[in-house]
């Protein structure tokens, strides 16, 4: 047994290398293993999993937000009442009150069907229905549960408010 010590110490090096450099990768890229847990009302502190409540109409569907600088902006915002329009017949946006940060964000994302996203450029919010190639300026906020085809079936100019849920609602 102790003869193959000599053989194995190089490959357990190797090993763990490997998974300094991979996660150090990761950190670059933004992401984390750690998972956080309050919400905050500012751009630099991390939030754990949070899920945002959208009222339109009659209509309630659920959406779970990523963490990074742009949303931390945007629950710091909520409760918020917006007024949705079609965008290009591919995405429901709205003016903010506010910038929000893009601070160690993505140049852009390519958006899927219910990716809710803050297109820098403009300062607005985009709720996307339909597919959509990558945009620069595009920062990914989180993702509608389930139920996007309800907004995208709203014509003209809607109200939607946006509120945290809370634990165990």
């Amino acid at each position: 047994m102790y003869r193959q010590l000599p053989r194995a110490f190089p490959v357990a090096v190797l090993l763990l290398a490997s998974c300094e450099r991979a996660g150090t990768a990761h950190a670059a890229a933004g992401e984390t293993t750690q998972s956080p847990s309050a919400v905050t009302g500012g751009s630099s502190r991390r939030i754990g999993t949070v899920k945002i409540r959208l009222v339109a109409e009659g209509t309630v569907l659920t959406a779970t937000l990523d963490d990074n600088a742009a949303t931390r902006d945007f629950v710091s915002l909520l409760p918020l009442s917006l007024t949705l329009k079609d965008y290009a017949g591919t995405e429901k946006v709205s003016d903010l009150p506010k910038r929000l940060s893009t601070s160690a964000t993505p140049a852009g994302v390519d958006p899927d069907v219910g990716d809710l996203a803050y297109y820098a450029p403009w300062g607005n919010l985009a709720i996307f229905y339909r597919d959509f190639g990558y945009s620069s300026g595009l920062v990914r906020l989180g993702r509608i549960d389930s139920g996007i085809e309800k907004l995208a079936g709203k014509s003209g100019s809607f109200a939607v408010r946006f509120e945290l849920v809370e634990e165990g609602r």
